[in-house]
């Protein structure tokens, strides 16, 4: 091992064991139940980061809809895991869904088969006035068909509920219908600027948000959902620390599998290839490289693990609420994960998912504690009455200090506290 090497390995250790002290330091003061939670939560958003970072830190791919992919494969993973509602499947609505669905999907088929005519010689401009009428037309009939149903679902039954299946099977559908997303735009946007996808992104975000929202029938809205199957022991079952250490001793092993992956890819060609195109996209295309499919399959594979990440993340709360995925704690708070531990490098993205989320957790409590000492201080010494809702304040201090946290990483580390290794050769 050279030098080098022997250093870069002795500071990641050093990082690493930081957050085991910090780890530590949690469990003593707040109880094994709080420190467990807290594990198992920092690992879901691992996967979050994992998944940023292979778009990011491998592609230069720049997603700001993190919200989007992670909300569409909680959905999944609660319509595949959560137990048969039986109100909905013993009336005809069922039959009633299905036979609409079918007819969409074979609208959706019948514009994209118009799309493509252009290959049989169909000139262009009309092929584009034909599909644009195609999409028109099969938005209005799914409105139409599908209004009368979901009344009548919502009337009656509440909502569609889930199909009872494992909850792993759950996590593998979020992960696929988060990748379907990112395909559809993908193709749309990864063959123009960069700030279009960026645009894309955060639109397909709030585009997901609010139909999970306001789909009554498929997600009961604001009503929420739960409790959501665990794939171990619940709470009930063995006890809140057993229950949420073997749930964290799962996404850790998903995590570890996850990291192989990535790893095998970063250092294979197809690695150093999307390294290339990363790192200058002229000189990369001038090779015969094709930059969009390459783009498109590490915006997908990214997008999984998000879908995969945010399935996680919602099983473990066991409950799903669509208005709580906001762009705050699901896609700024990943940024700055991936930031502060150093785009492209996987060990980077696990160390910052781990120290970030717990400064994120604990700056609300210790400014609390601050303030309390304030309060008392100040009352003592110079008779000082604080604001009455010095309290609630307390949890803006969360975006002061990870807003501190970042500014300081980019002036001191702005490729992270364990930066990218360039292999000289």
């Amino acid at each position: 091992m050279t030098r080098g090497n022997s250093g870069h390995g002795l500071r990641e250790g050093l990082l690493f064991g930081g957050v085991i002290v910090l780890f530590g330091l949690v469990f003593a003061t707040l109880g094994p139940a709080y420190g467990t939670r807290m594990i198992a939560e920092a690992l879901c958003y691992t996967v979050l980061a994992l998944g940023l970072t292979a778009q990011w830190g491998y592609a230069g791919l720049f997603n700001v809809g993190i919200l989007g992919f992670a909300a569409s494969g909680a959905f999944m993973t609660v319509l595949l895991s959560f137990p048969l509602n039986e109100d909905f499947w013993s009336t005809d609505l069922p039959g009633q869904l299905g036979n609409a669905l079918l007819r969409i999907l074979g609208l959706v088929a019948l514009t994209f088969a118009v799309s493509q005519c252009h290959r049989i010689g169909m000139p262009r401009r009309l092929r584009t006035i034909l599909t644009t009428l195609a999409v028109l037309f099969t938005l209005v009939y799914t409105t139409s068909a599908l209004d009368p149903i979901t009344s009548e679902i919502e009337t009656t039954a509440y909502f569609i509920g889930g199909f009872g299946l494992p909850v792993w099977i759950g996590w593998v559908g979020g992960g696929i219908v988060a990748g379907m997303l990112a395909w559809v735009v993908g193709k749309i946007c990864l063959g123009l600027r960069s700030d279009y996808l960026a645009i894309a992104t955060l639109g397909i975000a709030e585009i997901v948000k609010t139909f999970l929202k306001n789909a009554d029938w498929l997600t009961r809205g604001t009503l929420t959902v739960s409790p959501i199957p665990w794939p171990v022991p619940t709470p009930d079952e063995i006890g809140f620390v057993a229950s949420r250490a073997s749930y964290a001793s799962l996404v850790a092993i998903a995590i570890v599998l996850f990291y192989f992956l990535l790893q095998r890819a970063y250092h294979a060609p197809w690695g150093r290839m999307m390294r290339a195109i990363r790192d200058n996209e002229v000189a990369a295309s001038s090779m015969g490289k094709d930059i969009n499919r390459r783009r498109l399959e590490i915006f997908v594979f990214g997008s999984v693990l998000m879908g995969i990440g945010g399935a996680m993340l919602i099983t473990f709360t066991r409950i799903f609420d669509p208005a709580g995925f906001i762009p705050l704690n699901h896609t700024f708070l990943i940024w700055v994960m991936v930031i502060l531990g150093g785009s492209g490098n996987n060990r980077g993205a696990i160390f910052g998912a781990l120290f970030v989320y717990i400064v994120w957790t604990l700056s609300e409590p210790m400014a609390l504690l601050l303030f309390d000492y304030a309060r008392i201080a100040g009352d003592a010494l110079f008779g000082w009455q604080a604001p009455s809702d010095l309290d609630s304040r307390a949890l803006q201090m969360r975006v002061f200090v990870i807003g501190l946290t970042i500014t300081l990483v980019l002036r001191l580390a702005p490729q992270g506290v364990i930066p990218e290794r360039t292999a000289q050769h």
